[in-house]
This record gives C-alpha cells, sequence and structure tokens, in this order.
C-alpha cells in the first residue's frame, strides 16, 4: 500500500470515529466536565497537528514503511517463518499492542519519560480529545518503538496499518465521555478497553493511575496484575488530572508544550490521600 493511501485510510477512519464519539459525549454524557470543550479542545486538537506533522517530518518512512522493507529484505521472526499470512497478521497485530502495554508502563515508571506522558494525564477533564493529546516527543519516541518491533518481528505492513487504525480508534473509545450501560460494559471490557476501565488510569489518586495500562485489548492489564474494575470514589466523584498542572491556563497549546520542561511551583495542597509523589513516577 502507497504511503499516500495509508495516511488517507487512517485519516478517513480517525475521522469518522472522532465525530461519532463526539456526538455520542453530546447525547451521553457520562460525567459532568469540569472545564468542558470550548477551553480545552484547542490544545489537545492543536498538539495531535503538531505530533502528526512531527512525525512525518522526523520519521517518513514510519512504522508502515518499515514493514514493507522489512519484508523486501527478510527482517524480523515472521518474515523468516512457513506461518500463514493469516496467522503472521494475528501474531503481528498481538506483539504490537503488548509493546505498546509496555511502553505504557514504562512511562509511568521511568521519571524522564513520566515528564513526558504527564501532559497527557494533566488535562483536567478526560473526553475523546484526551485519546489524542500525547506531547510530540512521546508521539516519536512510540513510533521509534514501534519501527523497532516491527523490524524485529517483521510485522506484515497490512497488520500494522490495522493495528495503527485500531489502535487510534480505541484510544479515542476508552478516552471519550460516552455513557454505556453497565451490563454493556462489563461485557465489552472483557475484547476492548472500555471508558468506565480506562477512566480509572486518569484518576489524580496514583495508586489508580498506576491501573489499567491498556489502550486497546484489555488483556495485559489482567494478565499482569495491572487491572482495577472501578475508581474508589465512583465515576462520578472521582477527579480527574494530576495534582499539578491544574490552572486552566495550562491547557493552552505553548504550556503544554513545555510541561515537560517545568514543575509546578504553585501545585494546590493535596487533597487527603494523595500524596505529593503523585505528581511523578514511584
Amino acid at each position: 500500500m502507497e504511503a499516500s493511501t495509508e495516511l488517507i485510510v487512517r485519516l478517513g477512519a480517525a475521522l469518522c470515529v472522532f465525530s461519532a464519539l463526539a456526538l455520542w459525549e453530546a447525547l451521553a454524557p457520562r460525567r459532568a466536565m469540569l472545564i468542558g470543550r470550548g477551553r480545552r479542545w484547542p490544545g489537545n486538537l492543536g498538539i495531535l497537528v503538531l505530533d502528526a506533522l512531527l512525525v512525518r517530518l522526523v520519521i517518513p518512512v514510519a512504522a508502515v514503511g518499515m514493514a514493507v522493507i522489512a519484508a523486501q529484505r527478510g527482517w524480523g521472526l515472521l518474515n523468516i517463518t512457513p506461518w500463514p499470512a493469516w496467522l503472521e497478521g494475528l501474531f503481528g497485530f498481538l506483539v504490537l499492542d503488548a509493546a505498546i502495554y509496555a511502553q505504557h508502563v514504562a512511562f509511568h515508571k521511568v521519571p524522564l519519560l513520566w515528564r513526558l506522558h504527564r501532559m497527557h494525564h494533566a488535562d483536567l477533564d478526560i473526553d475523546v480529545s484526551t485519546g489524542l493529546r500525547f506531547h510530540p516527543i512521546e508521539i516519536i519516541l512510540s513510533m521509534l518503538i514501534k519501527i523497532a518491533v516491527v523490524v524485529l518481528i517483521g510485522v506484515p505492513a497490512v497488520a500494522v496499518i490495522a493495528f495503527e487504525v485500531v489502535l487510534n480508534a480505541t484510544s479515542m473509545f476508552n478516552h471519550s465521555n460516552a455513557a454505556m450501560p453497565l451490563w454493556l460494559d462489563r461485557a465489552v471490557r472483557l475484547l476492548v478497553v472500555t471508558p468506565d476501565m480506562h477512566r480509572v488510569h486518569h484518576s489524580v489518586l496514583r495508586h489508580e493511575t498506576d491501573s489499567n495500562f491498556g489502550f486497546n485489548l484489555p488483556w495485559w492489564d489482567r494478565l499482569f496484575g495491572t487491572y482495577r474494575p472501578q475508581p474508589e470514589a465512583g465515576h462520578e466523584r472521582m477527579t480527574i488530572g494530576l495534582p499539578i498542572f491544574r490552572d486552566p491556563q495550562e491547557l493552552r497549546l505553548d504550556r503544554l508544550i513545555t510541561q515537560p520542561f517545568r514543575d509546578d511551583a504553585s501545585a494546590p495542597a493535596m487533597a487527603p490521600g494523595i500524596k505529593r509523589e503523585q505528581a511523578g513516577p514511584r
């Protein structure tokens, strides 16, 4: 698949999913918003545009291109195995998802990486736009990790495209403020990370922030003991974000970009049960 076709497929799918979830949130919100869309979306969507431009500029080949090159040159495990194409695609998809889970855990546990990732957690509300809000340096590092996995494993290009499309869609879905019946949530989270499952991960409480790391498949959290079914305070009363960067001015695009390089000396006093260390990894 040509790069232009791949880009059109990804953008088209992302726009459709974003529009559908934004409408769902408006018609059936799960929580009352603290700040709302008007002050948050310009920064969140602005950082998305910046991310896309930088990735294309810094890493023009990207993961799909490297998958094609790896296949042509016989690089990676799957390019030297006699497995059928469907099994190679499925295995490659699962390995990429496991790698994203491991990467997410690392970005919480390694102090330098946490400084990049905490911008994602500093959103004062959580909705579909939060699923697109990642620091540009984190996005570039994530792409390099995916490229390394693609080359090492030899993930087929079609599996890489499918993974990217599904990951973008599920990231927007599980960050959305869309209400689902509890019975449906219980069923869906057996296969895909749901908004109620991932919202726990955006709690201000550190032990809840360090849970439910999956973006797409929920199985890794259950397998590695990082699954937490519900927030202690309940979804309606839980506080979203971090103890730091709670000034609404931090929602501006310029402030988002510089957050990894700043500390918040004006952080409010910690609420009962919240320790200062929650502003960084343990």
